[in-house]
């Protein structure tokens, strides 16, 4: 297997919400936005102890997988207008047969959805990824997540048949950067 293209998140900024490389110095933020059980409701797992999310941010902030074939993109979504930390977007980046592929995930804290920020954080972290080459993104959403689903539309992903640990793949058509 080809190694992870080289690449390292990145500052990225929307209309309204700046994208900042995770730093574990994040984690005190973080952990206030995602103390919330109803967050896991379909991804699974329950709200980590500050502890554990120090531990996990720095296992993320390394950039890539032990064996190298994998780059771990994480950013902390903040909005530009409070500084508040409303969430988190991430790309795993992997080498393919044709071109890199991007595994895509997001999570904005309870109180912080219904105001676009999923959509316009994963939007402008795939606008970036295309801008660096990385051409077919997917992400893998619980079928009855209808919040997410309303996002991998907005980002033009599609369903696809891939069912992966219960939840259905959706991917986007490979572009040109």
């Amino acid at each position: 297997m080809a190694p992870a293209p080289a690449l390292t998140a990145q500052p990225i900024e929307s209309a309204r919400l700046t994208l900042e490389p995770l730093r574990v110095e994040h984690a005190g933020e973080l952990a206030r936005v995602l103390d919330d059980p109803e967050l896991h409701r379909f991804i699974g797992g329950a709200p980590a102890a500050l502890d554990e999310l120090n531990a996990r941010i720095e296992r993320q902030v390394r950039g890539h997988s032990p064996d190298g074939h994998a780059r771990w993109l994480n950013w902390v979504v903040r909005e530009r207008g409070t500084g508040r930390v409303v969430g988190t977007v991430q790309a795993t980046v992997k080498a393919g047969t044709a071109a890199p592929t991007a595994d895509l995930a997001w999570v904005i804290g309870t109180s912080h959805q219904g105001n676009g920020f999923a959509r316009e954080a994963a939007a402008a972290m795939a606008e970036w990824l295309r801008s660096q080459g990385v051409l077919r993104l997917r992400a893998h959403i619980h079928p009855r997540h209808e919040a997410s689903i309303k996002v991998a539309r907005g980002i033009g992903l599609t369903p696809t048949e891939t069912i992966v640990d219960a939840e259905l793949r959706w991917q986007s058509a490979p572009t040109t950067p």
